[in-house]
């Protein structure tokens, strides 16, 4: 199995792994706890026009802060505990959702989280190639995706007797393995340090704790749904 390291655009036609660590990849994996089916889009308006179309919730951010008139903003732990009787979520969000469009490949939400269990997966419906995809941060590289990636990347060698990492994957991967240096590359980070300014550290934690959640989104049709075996 080819397992490869990619920055906003995937290199696979097979499966790809999207990583938006801080924090929609965090928020859509505890969201599909409490909704059906969630559907990205790419502005403010969309997602308004959205909510009658589905009767949904709306939920997204812009710089980290919630967008005046939605329901919640990108917060997984707000997320998780949000209660309501609707069972479609519309979310927009800075960085992870606007690369969801672009990938011709069977793509899954990763992040710490659910790294063991979106790894499980990948090696089970993957053919040849695994992409793990960094949503980066307005067109520059996050350090919390790379790590997150190199963690996913870990389960997905301990699920496979054969693989061949490129030299971006093998990186991301050795980077990883100090869990006290991890999480303190996750408050440290430019997305960090803003949702810490924000008073986010909250959500930092549940972005940078491990294998939390077993839920593995599925992109398809234009909506995140649970995978099912």
């Amino acid at each position: 199995m080819k397992v490869t390291l990619s920055f906003e655009t995937t290199s696979s036609d097979d499966v790809s792994i999207m990583v938006d660590a801080l924090r929609a990849s965090t928020t859509i994996t505890l969201a599909l706890n409490n909704f059906k089916r969630i559907i990205p889009c790419f502005t403010p308006e969309e997602a308004f026009s959205l909510k009658d179309k589905y009767d949904g919730i709306i939920a997204g951010e812009r710089g980290g802060k919630m967008i005046e008139g939605f329901d919640i903003g990108n917060s997984p732990e707000i997320v998780e505990n949000y209660k309501s009787d609707k069972e479609n979520l519309i979310l927009t969000t800075s960085n992870g959702t606007r690369i969801l469009k672009n990938m011709n490949s069977t793509v899954l939400v990763g992040c710490m989280i659910n790294a063991k269990a979106v790894a499980e997966t990948s090696c089970r419906i993957a053919n040849d190639h695994i992409d793990i995809v960094m949503a980066g941060v307005r067109g520059n590289f996050a350090l919390e995706d790379f790590l997150a990636s190199g963690e996913i990347i870990y389960w997905i060698c301990q699920n496979l007797e054969e693989y061949e990492l490129s030299d971006y994957a093998k990186a991301a991967l050795l980077a990883s393995r100090d869990y006290e240096s991890l999480k303190d590359g996750f408050y440290n980070s430019i997305s960090g340090k803003r949702l810490t300014e924000l008073n986010y550290e909250k959500d930092i934690e549940c972005c940078s704790s491990k294998n939390l959640s077993d839920n593995v989104a599925i992109y398809k049709n234009d909506e995140l749904v649970l995978i099912k075996d």
